[in-house]
C-alpha cells in the first residue's frame, strides 16, 4: 500500500462512520452543553456598603426595594435586586438610583444604573466625600420594614373631642383657720 491509499482509506472510514451513524458523529463534534440557567431570585432588600472618605469609616446598610436611605449627603434608592440560587455561580445585581443633596438643599441625581456585587468597582458611586457599592441582596433584614414602622406609630384619635371638664374650684378647708379672720 502506498501513502495515498492509506489517506483515502482513512477518509473513507470517517465518511463511512458518519453515513452509518450521523447522530453519534454530531454528538462527538458538538461542544459540551451549557449548564441549565435557573431563574434569578428577586429580593426585597439590597445590602450596600459606603465609605465616608473624611472619617475613613465603612458602613454597611440595608435598604428595602423602592425605599430611600440617606448616607451622608447621598440618598440611595434600589429599584430591584436580583441574585442566583446558592448552588449556582453568584451573580448579584441591583438597579439603583443615587441622589446628592447639594449645599443649597437641592436634590441632584448623580447615578442611575446597575451595580454588581461581584464587581464592586464596576458602576460603584464615586463621590467627592462618599462612595457607595452593592454588597448583596437579601430576603430579610434586621432593619424593620417600612410598613412595620408605619404600623408602630401611635394612632391619632380623630373622633369628636370630648368636652373639657369644668375646672375644679378649690374649697377652703373648714378645719384650718381662715387667713382673713382677725380674732
Amino acid at each position: 500500500m502506498n501513502i495515498f491509499s492509506l489517506t483515502s482509506m482513512a477518509g473513507l472510514t470517517a465518511v463511512a462512520a458518519v453515513a452509518m451513524c450521523p447522530t453519534a458523529f454530531a454528538e462527538a463534534q458538538a461542544p459540551a452543553a451549557a449548564p441549565a440557567i435557573s431563574d434569578r431570585i428577586t429580593n426585597p432588600v439590597a445590602e450596600f456598603a459606603g465609605i465616608d472618605k473624611i472619617t475613613g469609616r465603612i458602613i454597611t446598610f440595608d435598604v428595602y426595594i423602592d425605599e430611600t436611605v440617606q448616607f451622608g449627603a447621598l440618598q440611595v434608592t434600589p429599584r430591584i435586586c436580583y441574585s442566583r440560587p446558592e448552588n449556582e455561580e453568584p451573580k448579584t445585581d441591583s438597579f439603583v438610583e443615587v441622589d446628592e443633596i447639594t449645599l443649597d438643599r437641592k436634590i441632584r441625581r448623580i447615578f442611575t444604573g446597575w451595580m454588581f456585587a461581584e464587581s464592586p468597582g464596576l458602576n460603584a458611586v464615586e463621590h467627592a466625600v462618599y462612595d457607595v457599592w452593592l454588597k448583596g441582596c437579601k430576603q430579610k433584614s434586621d432593619v424593620p420594614p417600612p410598613d412595620a414602622a408605619k404600623a408602630e406609630t401611635p394612632k391619632v384619635d380623630t373622633s369628636k373631642p370630648k368636652p373639657a371638664a369644668a375646672p375644679a374650684v378649690e374649697q377652703p378647708d373648714p378645719t384650718e383657720p381662715d387667713a382673713t379672720d382677725t380674732n
